[in-house]
C-alpha cells in the first residue's frame, strides 16, 4: 500500500488544480485521500470526504453555512471541520500526510487544518500568498511546508504546473522519507541563539544528555520561538531552559520579528518546569532591510546581516520587558526558577562590548526584582550568561529537580527508552 496523502481544498472551483495533483501523487505510487471544503458548489469528481461530511465535523451544516450569508464565517465552519477531520484521520492512522491549496480563504483554512497535525507529520500548503506577511506566526506549525502558487489564480497552465506537481511529490516524499520524533527519552526545550551571542548550550547540551535526556535548542527569531510554544502547548517537553527570551520584547515593541503574543506561556499553562533567564533581553531584532521605527532612531544599532538587525533598549524599554516577561511568568502551573546572571545577557553585553549599557542592564534586573511574582524562585548570579557559572548553576536546578522526584533521574530516563 503507498502512502496516503490528504489533499484539501475547494474542489467545486479547484477542481482541475487539486485533480492534477492527485494524479500527480498516484503517478508517483502514492495514494490520496481527497476532502472538499467547498460551500455552494460540488466537486466535478466524487470525492472521499464531502462538504456534508466536513460542516457535520465542525457540528454544522452546509446549509448554516450558506444561511450566514457571510463567506468569512461559513470558512470558519470548514476549517473548523477540516481540521478535526485531519487529525482524526491521522490519529487513526489512515492518512499519512497533508496537502492543502487555497488562495486566501483557502490559505486560511489551510493554516487550522495542517495546525491540527502533529510534528513529524508532513504538511504541505500551495497558495497564491504562501509567505505573505499576512500570515500570523502563531498561526504557522513547526514543520509546515509552502509554496506559491504562481500563476494559479484561475486555471492550469505551464507556470502552476510547476508549482503544483513540485508540491505534490514533496509530500509523497516527504511522507516516505520523513523520521518522526521519538519519545524514547524525556525532552528538554531550549532557547538561544548563536554561539556568538549566547553559548550556555555547548555545556549543557552533553550535560543534560549525560543525564538521559534529550535536548532541543530553538532559534529565538521568531518561528523558532512558535515552533518551542506549539511543542511545549502539545505536553512535548519534559522541561524547558528558556534562556533567550528575547522575542517577549519583539513583540511588545511592535517587531515583525514575532513569535505571538503568547510567547513564554504555553509551559507555564502546561504545568512544565521551567528554569528561564534573560538572554538577549535588552535587544529588539528588526527586518534589516526595513526602516528602522521612529521610536528606535536614535538607538545603539547592530546589523547582524542583510535581514536582521538589532537594537538596544533603553532603561525604560528594558523595565516594560521585565514587567512582560513577570507577568507571563505569573500565570505558570509548575515550578520556575528566573536564573538572573548579572554581569551580563550576551557576548556584546561585556565590560567594554559594543553593545552594553550597564545601566540599563541595572534598571532591568530592578525591574525584575521588583516585579517577579510569588510562584517564581529568582536567583542571582554574579557572572555573564556565557560564563561556565550560569551552566553549572543550571545544571544545579536540574539536578535538584530530579532529586525531588519533578523530573525524571538518568535510569529513569534511559528505562523509559
Amino acid at each position: 500500500m503507498g502512502h496516503r496523502i490528504l489533499v484539501a481544498g475547494t474542489w467545486d472551483t479547484k477542481n482541475d488544480e487539486l485533480g492534477y495533483m492527485r494524479d500527480v501523487i498516484r503517478a508517483q505510487g502514492g495514494e490520496v485521500v481527497a476532502m472538499d471544503v467547498s460551500v455552494l458548489g460540488d466537486p466535478a469528481f466524487p470525492v472521499d470526504i464531502s462538504k456534508h461530511d466536513v460542516a457535520a465535523a465542525a457540528g454544522s451544516s452546509i446549509a448554516a453555512a450558506i444561511a450566514a450569508e457571510d463567506e468569512n464565517t461559513a470558512m470558519q465552519i470548514m476549517a473548523t471541520g477540516a481540521a478535526r477531520l485531519a487529525a482524526r484521520l491521522q490519529a487513526e492512522g489512515r492518512i499519512d500526510a497533508a496537502i492543502v491549496l487555497g488562495g486566501t480563504m483557502g490559505t486560511d483554512l489551510a493554516l487550522d487544518l495542517v495546525s491540527a497535525l502533529p510534528l513529524g507529520v508532513p504538511k504541505y500548503i500551495v497558495s497564491t500568498v504562501s509567505f505573505s506577511p499576512m500570515i500570523p506566526p502563531e498561526r504557522i506549525p513547526a514543520d509546515v511546508q509552502m509554496i506559491l502558487w504562481a500563476g494559479g489564480l484561475y486555471g492550469l497552465n505551464s507556470i502552476c504546473k510547476a508549482s503544483l506537481s513540485q508540491a505534490a511529490g514533496a509530500v509523497l516524499g516527504a511522507a516516505r522519507a520523513v523520521e518522526p520524533p521519538q519519545r524514547d527519552r524525556p525532552l528538554i526545550g531550549m532557547t538561544s541563539f548563536g554561539k556568538t551571542v549566547l553559548r550556555y548550550m555547548v555545556h549543557l547540551k552533553p550535560a543534560l544528555e549525560a543525564r538521559g535526556f534529550e535536548v532541543a535548542v530553538f532559534h529565538a527569531t521568531g518561528m523558532g520561538g512558535r515552533a518551542f510554544e506549539n511543542l511545549a502547548a502539545a505536553g512535548a517537553f519534559a522541561a524547558v531552559l528558556d534562556f533567550a527570551p528575547q522575542e517577549v520584547g519583539n513583540h511588545l515593541f511592535g517587531s515583525a520579528i514575532s513569535a505571538g503574543p503568547d510567547r513564554m506561556m504555553a509551559a507555564g499553562q502546561a504545568g512544565v518546569p521551567q528554569i528561564v533567564s534573560i538572554g538577549c533581553h535588552d535587544l529588539v531584532d528588526l527586518v534589516g532591510w526595513h526602516p528602522v521605527p521612529e521610536q528606535f532612531r536614535d538607538s545603539p544599532f547592530h546589523a547582524h546581516n542583510r535581514i536582521l538587525s538589532s537594537v538596544v533598549l533603553d532603561g525604560d524599554q528594558r523595565r516594560a520587558v521585565a514587567r512582560a516577561i513577570s507577568t507571563r511568568l505569573g500565570r505558570a502551573k509548575g515550578p520556575v526558577t528566573l536564573l538572573v546572571p548579572s554581569e551580563g545577557a550576551h557576548e556584546w553585553d561585556r565590560p567594554g562590548g559594543p553593545l552594553q549599557n550597564k545601566a540599563g542592564l541595572e534598571a532591568f534586573l530592578a525591574e525584575l526584582r521588583g516585579a517577579c511574582p510569588s510562584n517564581v524562585r529568582l536567583i542571582e548570579l554574579g557572572c555573564h550568561i556565557n560564563d561556565a557559572a550560569f551552566s553549572d548553576a543550571a545544571l544545579a536546578i536540574v539536578d535538584g529537580w530530579i532529586a525531588a522526584g519533578v523530573l525524571p533521574g538518568a535510569a529513569q530516563a534511559m528505562r523509559a527508552g
